[in-house]
């Protein structure tokens, strides 16, 4: 899905609207707007979503629906083709920053998620997801667990689940990794429960 990512103040989001640090080496846009056409139904949704602390996630707290051509009617019909959740979990990795230099550095490079991969529906490349489950090391697993945690619980998405797609392991092995990076600190701020599985 293709999608429009703004600050609140309407200009495009970048890393360094990421302010919010989660976890122990994210930080995240506190607020964001996001736009994404569907030209089937000729709907364009825009959500605004807002950080949460004491959800651990991104909560939408409006949706604007609009026809994008002539004699398409916004309707109660119309309405159940709009996609919020999915344009949420496609806007949430632009709104989710890391740095592979020292966080404490002012100098630091922060980028979104967004540019780690263009691997459709992939989060981290190829390469590294084999890396970690291959041989990866605690420090460089538990990085990549965070990331692939955050990018999924910060949209409402289960992270296990994610973990598991994302690196190809067994869930008992992603809900492993998972409970060593809660137990590490790594993980808060974020945090995926409602009415789901208890092990995400």
């Amino acid at each position: 899905m293709k999608v429009d990512v703004r600050t609140p103040a309407g200009k495009k989001m970048t890393a360094a609207a990421a302010t919010r640090p989660v976890g122990t080496a994210l930080r995240i846009a506190p607020e964001f707007v996001a736009s994404a056409i569907d030209d089937e139904s000729g709907i364009e949704t825009t959500l605004r979503a807002s950080y949460i602390a004491d959800e651990g996630r991104y909560l939408v707290s409006e949706v604007n629906n609009r026809a994008t051509r002539a004699g398409v009617e916004i309707n109660n019909i119309a309405l159940r083709q709009v996609a919020v959740q999915q344009i949420l979990q496609a806007a949430t990795p632009h709104c989710i920053t890391m740095t592979l230099d020292d966080e404490d550095d002012p100098s630091s490079t922060w980028i979104p998620l967004s540019q780690l991969t263009t691997a459709e529906g992939k989060i981290i490349p190829p390469w590294m997801a084999e890396q970690v489950t291959r041989r990866g090391s605690s420090d460089e697993r538990m990085d990549v667990i965070e990331l692939l945690y955050g990018a999924a619980a910060l949209s409402g998405q289960p992270p296990v689940k994610a973990i598991q797609l994302e690196l190809g392991v067994p869930h008992r092995t992603a809900s492993d990794w998972v409970k060593r990076a809660r137990a590490a600190g790594r993980l808060e701020g974020m945090s995926y429960i409602v009415g789901r599985q208890a092990d995400g």
